[in-house]
């Protein structure tokens, strides 16, 4: 495993596309003015701790069913592409629309840590070498973390303008992102398929 810096940025550009904890602020200061202040700090290490068993326990977990990373990795590339969807034409389709206000839930679980960046964990896992997926989370929630600590100056500094402009170009990076998951691993299979085919 190698230190890639390029891996790095490509991952953390992702998650922070699937994250979208500044397209988030809103449903944070909604939340904060229903329960209270967020811990920023149990919320984020709650959701990193999650994320990295996760990561390590996600490929095992799907062994159980039958599943290979390169066929996770393109039914994760269709949950980015209408993520992707989602942040570029403005609909809602993932609702967060959990009962409860505390910072474990929904922030943690699963603002910062569901389904999306699940799926994308393991979909980055077939591309690219898990220390680089790590550091690439771990910068990600250093900023989620800045985020939490800091939602209302955000929100003064970059302006509803400024996080409606983020999606947009966030939505398009993940689209593009999407397309590429599911163009090499859909290259992986056939590649493997062949392979077989040669064997017989």
């Amino acid at each position: 495993m190698d230190i890639n810096y390029l891996q790095i940025v490509s991952a953390f550009i992702v998650l922070f596309a699937v994250i979208d904890i500044l397209g988030s602020i809103p449903i944070i200061l909604d939340l904060q003015k229903k329960s209270g202040p967020i811990k920023a700090f149990q919320a984020t290490s709650v959701a990193f701790t999650i994320l990295i068993v996760f990561l390590f326990v996600g490929e095992a977990l799907l062994s159980l069913f039958g599943v290979d990373i390169s066929s996770f990795a393109i039914a994760g590339s269709f949950v980015l592409l209408v993520m992707a969807f989602e942040m570029i034409l403005g609909v809602e389709i993932f609702k967060h629309d959990s009962p409860s206000g505390a910072s474990i839930v929904p922030i943690a679980f699963p603002l910062i840590a569901g389904a999306g960046s699940f799926t994308t964990l393991l979909s980055l896992r077939a591309e690219f070498d898990t220390i680089n997926i790590i550091i690439a989370l771990l910068l990600n929630i250093i900023v989620v973390y800045g985020v939490l600590k800091g939602t209302k100056l955000v929100e003064r500094v970059i302006g509803q303008g400024g996080i409606y402009v983020l999606k947009k170009f966030f939505g398009i990076i993940l689209l593009a992102m999407a397309i590429k998951l599911f163009m090499t691993n859909f290259g992986n299979i056939v590649l493997d398929f062949i392979k077989k085919l040669n064997v017989l």
